[in-house]
């Protein structure tokens, strides 16, 4: 069955194995003069389905970045568990068919987009002909072969990212993580990447994706996980979150002018006919705002 806009269609009782699979994933970590002790991240439980976009929302410090690095082995948890694809991510080989690009990535400036993408191939065991067709896919896919040869001192923003992008898939990993991929890119720049996030599903790949730009997740996401303050506070399908519980919206047909101020009771006194009564959609960005607001509200203590 196909998915609404290029979306995974929902699947029950699958027994496919995750592409990540979290349980109680928890990271405490002292900071400060003081060496005061920072949750990070409560008991997070998340999974991420092969072929889907999946996107982790939050405000700054909510435990976004630490959700990625626990995910790929960089620090090690207080408790819980990350698997992906079903091993441990403290085991090396759980990363083999793993991409990642970082908020913040560093490149050697001085090389070229080619060579760039050249140097992370061999350090992913990649060698000759097959690694020179692989970077010559790459730079076409992110929309760079015009700038081949160009040195990164050179490159924009936008262009830094898609150049990151690339040197993240050099090895066809399986699995994306990609964390603020549009960070300080414009506004063609950041569309030509989400149209790229959008073609790595259609190629069957999975991505889990952070981001500040709440339209940009609404489009290229299946799924997401809104955390605040360390802990899970909204997940699920875009679609299933973005309607508007409260309110119906009824179109009819062949309705006259002077009925259309009447309540929905009084349309088949008209003569006409409902064609569709649904549940109008908020926007991410409303969704995201109430979610973390209701967790921040502090809850009433209880009368003795």
């Amino acid at each position: 069955m196909a998915a609404t806009n290029g979306r995974v269609p929902q699947l029950l009782h699958t027994t496919v194995t995750p592409a990540i699979e979290i349980k109680g994933l928890t990271k405490r970590y002292r900071t400060g003069l003081r060496r005061e002790m920072v949750l990070a991240l409560d008991h997070l439980n998340l999974d991420v389905q092969p072929g889907e976009v999946y996107g982790l929302l939050g405000p700054n410090g909510s435990g976004k970045s630490t959700t990625l690095k626990l995910a790929l082995g960089l620090i090690r948890a207080t408790a819980g568990e990350a698997k992906i694809f079903g091993k441990p991510c403290t085991s090396v080989v759980s990363r083999l068919h793993v991409g990642f690009l970082p908020e913040n990535p560093y490149f050697y400036r001085f090389l070229t987009g080619a060579e760039t993408l050249m140097f992370y191939g061999r350090l992913c065991g990649m060698r000759s002909a097959a690694l020179t067709k692989r970077v010559d896919e790459l730079l076409q896919l992110v929309g760079l072969t015009s700038a081949a040869s160009r040195p990164l001192a050179g490159y924009s923003k936008g262009m830094l990212q898609r150049i990151g992008l690339a040197q993240a898939m050099v090895h066809d990993p399986q699995l994306l993580l990609l964390d603020e991929p549009t960070a300080g890119v414009d506004p063609i720049g950041s569309k030509e990447i989400r149209d790229l996030i959008i073609r790595l599903r259609a190629m069957g790949k999975t991505v889990l994706l952070c981001s500040h730009l709440l339209t940009q997740v609404q489009d290229v996401c299946d799924r997401i996980c809104i955390l605040n303050q360390g802990r899970k506070v909204r997940e699920g399908r875009v679609d299933d979150l973005l309607r508007d519980q409260k309110r119906l919206c009824i179109t009819v047909e062949n309705l006259p002018e002077a009925a259309r101020a009447q309540i929905a009771q009084w349309v088949e006194d008209w003569g006409a006919s409902v064609v569709s009564i649904e549940n109008p959609q908020t926007t991410l960005e409303s969704l995201f705002l109430d979610a973390v607001k209701a967790q921040q509200t502090p809850t009433p203590p209880t009368k003795p």
